[in-house]
């Protein structure tokens, strides 16, 4: 491997425009080598002097590409995954790290056969709300938790006629791993879910809600995401024996890069919508606690070092299987209205 990491791009939607180029671009440590998109002009838009290629066997064959990040629909996730290992790439997907439990497992089979990294782009464990909910439960200032609720809320009354709302799972499989992972890092591997998803926008192609219960020994948790609230703000509310914290508003990285700003410099995430923490205490007022920036670029340096090898993977494998197969057993659930026992 050459010095830089070269990256290959399978894919040029949301994901690679916002997500992934960019970051990329940023790097002191990657650089971005080809990108496979069928419509050059809109990459070139972004990125003039961008390397565009019109299929993935070309990407794969470029030597000087260590790294394929799968940005693709997902139904290609596993077979352009498969394709990279096999062509001696690291690989890093987009979620859902697959369609099914059991892809996610030859994923993983593959992987180690070829002893190459593979990895699942669950960036929302950097976001800004996330990982000041991390410092707040790690330095003890909510107690025990006895519940949390986690909402990825939009107010998209119209439904678009796009691949991913067309997608089977819908807004499950879209963005129940990033509430799901979430959920994972904080508590573990839950013993059940009890889950109702449904499609409640008229002549809309897939799910567009979703309300999930993690049953654990002494705490449960609630992941929601509806298309139809417009007062969405609401994004954390977690509650314990020592006080509460209700976070309004989303992470800005996304809307940051969209909009065509690089992520760089020190104020990169900052998100200006602090938490509320209101102590257990009676008659102790709410407590403004400041948000930790939110910083992607945390995850692509913990990357970076990793390929090398001087650092562990920042999501394993492993853990991407563990989301896959609650998001399974959440659609069981709501398949069959009963909770299903992970």
């Amino acid at each position: 491997m050459s010095q830089m990491i070269g990256v290959g791009l399978i894919g040029y939607g949301l994901g690679g425009r916002a997500f992934h180029a960019p970051y990329v671009e940023a790097s002191p440590e990657m650089t971005l080598r080809g990108i496979v998109s069928r419509d050059p002009a809109k990459v070139h838009a972004d990125l003039p002097h961008a390397r565009v290629v019109a299929d993935v066997t070309a990407l794969l064959a470029d030597a000087e590409i260590d790294l394929v990040v799968v940005s693709s629909p997902d139904e290609l996730h596993a077979e352009h995954a498969l394709a990279a290992l096999e062509a001696d790439k690291h690989v890093l997907i987009d979620k859902p790290f697959a369609t099914s439990v059991a892809d996610a497992r030859r994923l993983v089979e593959a992987s180690e056969r070829s002893e190459r990294l593979l990895t699942v782009f669950h960036n929302r464990r950097w976001d800004a709300d996330f990982r000041t909910l991390r410092a707040l439960l790690a330095d003890g200032r909510l107690g025990e938790v006895a519940t949390m609720e986690s909402r990825f809320d939009r107010w998209r009354p119209e439904p678009a006629s796009t691949w991913k709302e067309a997608r089977p799972g819908g807004s499950w499989i879209d963005l129940g791993p990033h509430l799901v992972d979430q959920a994972l890092v904080l508590f573990g591997r839950p013993l059940a879910i009890s889950a109702d998803i449904a499609t409640l926008r008229q002549g809309a192609q897939g799910p567009d809600y979703f309300q999930a219960t993690l049953r654990y020994a002494d705490k449960r948790v609630t992941l929601h995401s509806s298309k139809l609230v417009a007062a969405h703000d609401l994004r954390f509310a977690v509650h314990g024996t020592g006080g509460s914290w209700i976070k309004h508003g989303i992470d800005p990285q996304e809307a940051a890069t969209v909009a065509g700003r690089r992520p760089e410099g020190d104020g990169w995430g900052h998100d200006p919508l602090d938490g509320m923490l209101t102590p257990g205490d009676v008659g102790t007022a709410p407590i403004r606690i400041p948000n930790l920036n939110g910083d992607y670029r945390l995850f692509w340096s913990a990357l970076a070092a990793a390929i090398r090898g001087e650092a562990p993977n920042p999501v394993s494998p492993h853990e991407a299987i563990a989301v896959m197969e609650v998001l399974d057993a959440g659609a069981r659930s709501a398949a069959t209205r009963f909770e299903v026992v992970l």
